[in-house]
């Protein structure tokens, strides 16, 4: 009999959402991916490398190239020298990135803090690095960190803090006021600070990205991580990367020699070609939010009730009348009978806390936006 290192752990709920979608032919704003295409330039850039002979095994980091354009698009926003060679390296996709980062800076017997509603790569690989994770709850509509808790639950044992902003479900993202608490209680404490920042450039008009590699104070205990796929629309591309200090990151490169190795060639090659034009990426943030304002207006009058969204290509909306059955059940009974996939946000939840609230991915075209929005108009609880 096999004895399970995650006895615990299920299917995905992204899995099990996406095939019920294929299953009965439902549109499919449950999993995040987008629904139109990669831009044809890029695509080209891969191509011509792939034509040019770039077939072969990238260097372990990720190529020269990558990763000094990456370092000087770091220093151009967030105002942070960042060497390319000692604190930059790319991985097969953000969940890679965090894969390592957890298994390499975690140890058996430690604490993470988890903040819920969470993404769900979180709490099994913590467990896997024979650590526990200490789940915190967001609370709707806000999700505002409470940082009077979070010193509450730090001890001895507590060795880091996962944050991800923006946020994934919820959409909302960490103030100057949390950098700040995170820094004071980072400090305090020795603790290392795992940011999950691959949403950076889906941030919405008049917010500011609060991101970890704008603090002084936390350059020699953060990991920040990115993605490409959620970046350049290309989620099945699988690739991303973090930035630390070298210390850190000499960490890191020993995990991910030993999954991936490296990352493939003539798409590292691109990219680095494809963010030499800023113009390619500084204005993600405006092209989701007009999808994001479209389909939550297009829900007006409907039973689900948009929540604040600042950010991700995530709409939160919360039921406007009592469910007697779990979120869980009204997100599968929608799909089957509706025939709109939603994420029931009580998966994000390590306890199942069910607040009657939905995840609605909208990183599709209008056409696909508004024909699920006049279905949501009709469902009825």
């Amino acid at each position: 009999m096999v004895k399970s290192k995650l006895p615990s752990t299920g299917t995905s709920i992204f899995t099990v959402m996406s095939a019920l979608s294929n299953e009965c032919g439902a549109i499919n704003l449950a999993q995040g991916f987008p629904d139109f295409p990669v831009s044809e330039k890029l695509v080209e850039r891969v191509h011509y490398y792939m034509k040019a002979g770039k077939n072969q095994y990238a260097p372990m980091p990720g190529t020269p190239e990558l990763r000094n354009q990456i370092a000087e698009v770091v220093i151009d926003t967030y105002d942070r020298p960042t060497d390319p060679a000692e604190e930059i390296t790319v991985f097969a996709g953000g969940t890679e990135a965090l894969f390592a980062t957890f298994t390499s800076l975690i140890h058996p017997g430690d604490e993470v803090i988890v903040f819920d509603p969470a993404y769900d790569s979180y709490d099994p690989v913590i467990r896997l690095a024979g650590a526990q994770p200490v789940h915190i709850r967001l609370n709707p509509p806000s999700f505002h960190i409470p940082w009077d808790e979070v010193r509450a639950k730090i001890n001895s044992r507590t060795s880091a803090i996962v944050i991800n902003t923006p946020h994934n479900p919820t959409g909302s993202i960490i103030s100057a006021d949390d950098l700040m608490n995170l820094e004071q209680v980072a400090e305090q404490n020795d603790l290392y600070i795992i940011s999950d920042e691959v949403y950076e450039r889906i941030l919405f008009p008049g917010n500011t990205h609060h991101s970890v590699l704008r603090s002084e104070t936390l350059r020699k205990r953060a990991v920040a991580i990115f993605s490409f796929g959620k970046t350049f629309h290309a989620t099945g591309w699988k690739i991303g990367y973090a930035v630390a200090c070298p210390e850190i990151t000499t960490e890191l490169r020993k995990v991910h020699q030993f999954v991936t190795f490296t990352v493939n060639t003539p798409i590292q090659l691109a990219m680095a070609d494809h963010m030499k034009n800023p113009e390619n990426y500084l204005h993600l943030g405006q092209f989701f939010h007009r999808k994001q304002k479209l389909f939550s207006s297009a829900l007006d009058g409907s039973i689900f009730e948009p929540l604040d969204c600042f950010g991700t290509y995530f709409q939160m909306v919360r039921l406007r009348e009592t469910l007697d059955i779990s979120d869980h059940e009204f997100a599968e009974k929608m799909t089957r009978e509706d025939g709109v996939a939603a994420i029931p946000v009580s998966a994000f939840y390590e306890d199942g806390y069910n607040a009657g609230l939905l995840r609605f991915c909208f990183a599709k075209g209008e056409e696909t936006l508004l024909k699920a929005a006049e279905i949501l108009q009709k469902v009825t609880i």
